[in-house]
């Protein structure tokens, strides 16, 4: 009978966490560019920054995967008249060609007022020579409406 010896965990030391490190300056550089396509109205530019089979998990929604349903996903958002979408990084760890960004945004309308703001964890795959975005996930900080 063969047993199953668990590989213990990897010591802290050899993990590679680089907070602040390229990896969070060229994340900031996408999420600008996404910003920058957002705020010109521009849907499939705002998908360029998602690889191929990304995935958005949008709350009361299925799960939105590929550049053509993101995009289209997003020009719905852009529909409603939310006009701007800031994001601001907190914190990214990265390993290899994976990286986590947790962040804040806000929403605002074409009116200047804030339509929505809340939080997001965004998985990053590096492809090729940058880093896309391959899951998004974000949730409201506002209170749910009272039934």
């Amino acid at each position: 009978m063969s047993s199953i010896h668990p590989t213990p965990p990897a010591p802290e030391s050899s993990r590679a966490t680089l907070s602040g490190s390229a990896v969070r300056d060229a994340i900031g550089a996408v999420n600008a560019r996404f910003m920058s396509a957002f705020a010109d109205g521009d849907a499939a530019a705002v998908a360029d920054c998602y690889t191929p089979d990304a995935q958005l998990l949008p709350a009361n929604s299925d799960v939105v995967t590929g550049t053509n349903p993101i995009a289209s996903f997003w020009r719905g958002v852009m529909r409603t008249g939310i006009s701007e979408a800031r994001l601001e990084t907190t914190e990214v760890e990265a390993q290899g060609d994976l990286a986590v960004e947790v962040g804040r945004y806000t929403l605002t309308g074409a009116d200047g007022g804030t339509v929505d703001l809340g939080k997001y964890v965004v998985v990053w795959h590096r492809a090729g020579a940058g880093w896309k975005v391959h899951r998004d996930i974000w949730t409201t900080s506002r209170p749910a409406p009272q039934a």
